[in-house]
C-alpha cells in the first residue's frame, strides 16, 4: 500500500506534547457525551511484527471504549444528561417515556408476585421470585444466606398497554425539563451545604431523591451517592459532616449504598451482574469491616438481587449456604469443598437489569414457539440475490428468531430477506443503531418505507406504529446492528412484539459492543437460542481485507494500488494532531478526491493531547474558524447531537435564537435547548469509536496517538478501522501496541445472565 505525499505533510509540531490520556481503564462506559462503556484491555506483550515505514498498517483495539477519560464537566455533565433527558427533541422523550412504561409494567410484574417461594430447582429463577425472597428475609422467615436463588414457572406474556400510533414528523423544539420545585431545591441545597457538598448537585438530588429528598439525605446521607458523578469519599465526608461520630465505615446505611454503588458502576462498564467475591473485594477496599454481613445486609434490604450460577445449569441452596458461612458441609462423610465438582458461582445484581433479562429471556422464547409457517417462501429463496441472502430467507421461513453474523457487505442480506418480506406482502421492517445505518439500509431494500432507527420504532415516532394489543403492526423484524442492542431496549423491543412475529437479530460480532449493560447479540449467540446464518460475503477492496484480518487476531499488510489504505507514522500526539488537520482539510481532499465533510476522525478516547476535545479544537480552527457565539458553536460546526445517553446523531449547527441551537441532523431539523446545549451536543470533526459505531463515511482518519496505546484492543481497531468505505488513513504512533492489541486483547468479557437463562429455557 502508498501513503500519502510525505512532502506535503508538515515538519514535526513545535509541541512535544506526550500527555497520557485520561483514566483509560476506570472511565464509566456511559459518559454524558457519549455513553461509552469502559472496560479498556490492552495487550502487553508479543503480537505479530507490524510492517515498518510509512507503508505499514498495524491495527489494535479495544471492548469497550474505556479509554475515554472523565468529561470536563466530569460529574456535572454525566448529572445534566441524565436529568436532561426528558428535555430532549420529540423521538427521544417518546423514547425515554417507553423505557419508563417498560419498567412500570416490570415493577407492576414483579408487585404481582407476592406467593411463597419453592425449593430451589432451577439455576435463574425470575427475578421477582427472588424479592419475594428478600420480603422473607425481611419478615424473619429465614435468614438471608437460605436465598441464593428460586424457581418459578416461566412469566405469562405481558399485557402492552396500546399507545397512540405515532406516525413520523417534522421535528419541533424539545420542552425544557420539569424539575423539582423550587423549594424542593432549596431545601435539599440548605442540607448539602451543611454537609459540605457542592449546592449543584440540589436540583439532580431533588430531582433523584423526591420531594422529601432533604429529610432522605438527613437520615440516610450516603443516598448522596446515588447521584452521577459523586463517589464514596464525597459521600463519607458528607455523611461525617452531618452526622459527627454517629457513623463509621461499616454503618449498614453506608454498606447498602456501597453495594448499590459498585452495581451501578459495574453497569456503565456493561456487566449486568457482579460475582459476589468481586462486590467483597471492593467493600473490603473501601474499609468495610465484615464484606459479607455487609452483602447479606443488601440483600435483605433489597438493595440488590442474588443469583446462583452452577456447571451444567446445576445449583445447591445449601452449598451455597456453606459458602457463604466458610463450612465445607455437615453429616459424616461429608466432601471436601468442591470436590468433584465446580464451585458455584454468586453473582449479584440489580434489580433493573435482572428484570430486564428475564424479560427479554421469556419474551425469545416466546417468539421462537409462536412462529407461524403460513407463507411460500420459495420463489423469495430462489430469486436471492447470493447464497447467503437465500440461507437467510429460508432460516426466517422456517423460524421465529433467527441470528445473522457478518460484515458490512453482508447487510445487503437482510435488506433483501426485507424486501422478499414486503414482496409477499408481509409487514417487515428494518432498524438500525444510527440515522446513517437507516439511510444505507433504505437504499439497499429500494424502499425508504422499509427501515427505521430503533429509537425511533420504540418511540413511535418511526415505523407503523402499534395495533389494538399495544404491540407493533409488524410481522418480520430485523434489527441490524445488533452488537449495540443493550439488555433494556433489548426487553423493551421484544416486550413490544405481538406473537407470531419472526425476529432477525443482524451484525457484525467483532465491533464494540453497546453502550448499555449487557451483550443481548453475544449471548443469543453463546446460548444458541436460535438458528444461526453466518454470511460468506466477503467485505470488498483493501480496507475490508484489513478488516477481515483484524477480526481473527491477524493485523496483515495489505496491498493498496488507489491509496485505499495509508498510514501516516507520528513521533508524538502534537505532530499526530498536526497530521490529521492536514489529512482532513488538504490530503484527502486532493489525492484522494473526497471532501472534508465527507471526512471522519476516529480517536480513542475523549481526552489527552490528541484526544476528540483536542482533535475538535484543531480542526474548527482549520474548517470552520469562528468565536463560538452560539454557546461555542458557529454556524456550520459539525456536531454530534446526543438526545439519550448511547445514541450519537451527527449534525451541522445552523443557526439560533431564543428556542436555542438549530442543527441540521441528516437533513432533519433539531431544536436543542439553550440549558441542553452544553450536556448534549459536541463537535464531531472527531469522534471515538463508540460514538461511530454503526456509521459509516468515504473516508476515515484513525489516529493512534502513542498515549492512546493502553486503550486498544481488537473490537476497537476492528470497529474503527472499518469505518472507512472508500479510504482509511492511520495516524500512528503506537509502535507495537497495535498488533499486540490485534492478536492479544480480544473483547472484554461482560459478567450477565440472559445466556444462563436462554439455556435454561431451552431445556
Amino acid at each position: 500500500m502508498t501513503a500519502l505525499p510525505r512532502g506535503e505533510s508538515p515538519g514535526p509540531s513545535a509541541t512535544d506534547d506526550d500527555g497520557v490520556a485520561d483514566e483509560p481503564a476506570t472511565a464509566p462506559a456511559g459518559e454524558a457525551e457519549d455513553g461509552e462503556t469502559a472496560a479498556a484491555t490492552a495487550g502487553d506483550s508479543g503480537g505479530p511484527e507490524a510492517p515498518g515505514g510509512s507503508d505499514d498498517v498495524s491495527g489494535g483495539t479495544d471492548e469497550a471504549g474505556g479509554i475515554d477519560g472523565p468529561d470536563e464537566a466530569g460529574a456535572t455533565a454525566a448529572s445534566e444528561a441524565g436529568a436532561a433527558t426528558a428535555a430532549a427533541p420529540s423521538e427521544a422523550e417518546a423514547e425515554l417515556a417507553a423505557q419508563r412504561e417498560l419498567r412500570e409494567r416490570i415493577e407492576k410484574r414483579k408487585a404481582e408476585k407476592e406467593g411463597p417461594i419453592a425449593a430451589g430447582t432451577k439455576l435463574s429463577g425470575p427475578a421477582a421470585d427472588l424479592l419475594a425472597a428478600v420480603r422473607a428475609v425481611e419478615s424473619g422467615d429465614k435468614p438471608g444466606a437460605a436465598f441464593f436463588d428460586s424457581p418459578a414457572p416461566s412469566p405469562a406474556r405481558r399485557s402492552v398497554p396500546a399507545p397512540a400510533p405515532v406516525r413520523e414528523r417534522a421535528p419541533e423544539p424539545a420542552r425544557a425539563p420539569q424539575g423539582a420545585s423550587p423549594e424542593a431545591v432549596a431545601a435539599v441545597a440548605a442540607v448539602l451545604a451543611e454537609g459540605g457538598a457542592p449546592e449543584a448537585l440540589a436540583g439532580s438530588a431533588a430531582a433523584t431523591l423526591g420531594a422529601q429528598a432533604d429529610e432522605a439525605l438527613r437520615e440516610d446521607p450516603w443516598q448522596l451517592l446515588s447521584l452521577p458523578g459523586v463517589g464514596p469519599e464525597q459521600a463519607d465526608g458528607f455523611a461525617r459532616a452531618l452526622l459527627g461520630a454517629g457513623c463509621g465505615p461499616d454503618d449498614e446505611r453506608r454498606t447498602a449504598a456501597l453495594v448499590g454503588w459498585l452495581l451501578e458502576r459495574a453497569a456503565l462498564q456493561g456487566h449486568t451482574a457482579l460475582d459476589a467475591d468481586q462486590v467483597r473485594a471492593a467493600l473490603a477496599g473501601r474499609a468495610v469491616g465484615d464484606p459479607d454481613a455487609a452483602v447479606q445486609h443488601a440483600i435483605a434490604e433489597g438493595v440488590v438481587l442474588v443469583f446462583q450460577d452452577g456447571p451444567e445449569g446445576e445449583e445447591s441452596t445449601e452449598e451455597v449456604e456453606d459458602e457463604e458461612s466458610g463450612e465445607a458441609g455437615s453429616g459424616d462423610g461429608a466432601a471436601e469443598p468442591g470436590a468433584g465438582r465446580e464451585p458455584v458461582q454468586v453473582l449479584l445484581g440489580l434489580d433493573r437489569y435482572a428484570l430486564a433479562e428475564e424479560s427479554l429471556a421469556d419474551g425469545l422464547a416466546r417468539l421462537v414457539n409462536a412462529c407461524e409457517k403460513d407463507a411460500d417462501w420459495s420463489e423469495a429463496v430462489v430469486a436471492a440475490p447470493s447464497p447467503s441472502a437465500a440461507e437467510l430467507i429460508r432460516a426466517v421461513a422456517a423460524h421465529g428468531l433467527v441470528a445473522h453474523t457478518g460484515g458490512e457487505a453482508a447487510r445487503a442480506e437482510p435488506a433483501a430477506l426485507i424486501a422478499a418480506a414486503r414482496g409477499l406482502g408481509m409487514r417487515a421492517l428494518g432498524a438500525t443503531h444510527s440515522v446513517d445505518g437507516r439511510q444505507r439500509l433504505a437504499e439497499a431494500v429500494g424502499d425508504p418505507e422499509a427501515a427505521v432507527t430503533l429509537a425511533g420504532l420504540l418511540s413511535g415516532a418511526q415505523g407503523p406504529g402499534r395495533d389494538g394489543e399495544g404491540a407493533l403492526a409488524l410481522d418480520l423484524l430485523v434489527v441490524l446492528d445488533a452488537p449495540q442492542l443493550d439488555v433494556e431496549t433489548g426487553a423493551m423491543l421484544v416486550e413490544s412484539l405481538a406473537d407470531g412475529t419472526r425476529v432477525v437479530f443482524s451484525g457484525d460480532p467483532g465491533v464494540l459492543g453497546s453502550a448499555g449493560a449487557g451483550r443481548v447479540f453475544a449471548d443469543v449467540l453463546a446460548a444458541r437460542a436460535c438458528p444461526q446464518v453466518v454470511s460468506r460475503t466477503p467485505d470488498p477492496g483493501p480496507i475490508g481485507e484489513l478488516v477481515s484480518g483484524i477480526g481473527i487476531g491477524e493485523l496483515n499488510q495489505v496491498e493498496a494500488p488507489g491509496k485505499e489504505v495509508v498510514i501516516v507514522p507520528v513521533r508524538d500526539a502534537g505532530e499526530a494532531v498536526h497530521r490529521t488537520v492536514q489529512l482532513v482539510a488538504d490530503s484527502v481532499p486532493r489525492v484522494i478526491g473526497v471532501s472534508s465533510a465527507e471526512t471522519q476522525v476516529i480517536t480513542v478516547g475523549h481526552g489527552g493531547s490528541a484526544g476528540t476535545r483536542a482533535l475538535n479544537e484543531a480542526l474548527k480552527q482549520r474548517l470552520n474558524p469562528g468565536p463560538g457565539r452560539f454557546g461555542g458553536f458557529d454556524p456550520g460546526d459539525r456536531v454530534a447531537h446526543v438526545p439519550a445517553p448511547g445514541r450519537t446523531v451527527p449534525g451541522v449547527v445552523v443557526s439560533a435564537d431564543a428556542e436555542g441551537l438549530h442543527l441540521d441532523c441528516a437533513g432533519s431539523p433539531v431544536v436543542v435547548p439553550q440549558e441542553r446545549v452544553a450536556a448534549s451536543v459536541r463537535h464531531a470533526w472527531a469522534l471515538s469509536a463508540h460514538q461511530a459505531a454503526g456509521m459509516r463515511w468515504p473516508a476515515v482518519v484513525v489516529v493512534l496517538p502513542g498515549d492512546a496505546a493502553q486503550g486498544l484492543s481488537r473490537p476497537w481497531v476492528y470497529t474503527a478501522f472499518g469505518r472507512g468505505e472508500r479510504h482509511l488513513s492511520v495516524v500512528h504512533g503506537v509502535d507495537q501496541a497495535l498488533p499486540r492489541a490485534v492478536a492479544e486483547s480480544p473483547a472484554q468479557d461482560r459478567t450477565t445472565r440472559l445466556r444462563t437463562l436462554l439455556e435454561a429455557s431451552e431445556g
